[in-house]
């Protein structure tokens, strides 16, 4: 069974394989997913870690709090993602949402 893990306060100099050598100690890692900001490709602090055949609880409760570089990173089970509205056809952006303005 696969799990994701959120994990979030990661210094912004952390490479993936710095993450990854950090939570094999829980278990076997699947894929790392470092979030970046789509303009500017920076990293944001926070990345999703996909495991296998391991217990949410031990990974979390192991994990959470633990020093990554120089801050306590933060651990917890992924919650789904949430079904945003279709995409405009042929547009390749999001449509716009009631209340926020395109300046």
């Amino acid at each position: 069974m696969l799990v994701d893990f959120y994990v979030g306060n990661i210094a912004f100099e952390t490479t993936e394989e710095e993450l990854q050598k950090l939570f094999e100690v829980a278990g076997k890692v699947r894929s790392i997913h470092m979030i970046t900001d789509h303009q500017t490709g920076q990293f944001k602090g926070c990345a999703y870690v996909k495991m296998a055949d391991v217990k949410v609880r031990e990974v979390v409760d192991t994990l959470d709090g633990a020093l990554l570089g120089p801050r306590k990173i933060e651990v917890s089970e992924a919650r789904p993602q949430k079904p945003g509205p279709p995409a405009r056809p042929g547009s390749g952006k999001k449509p716009n949402r009631p209340g926020k303005r395109r300046l």
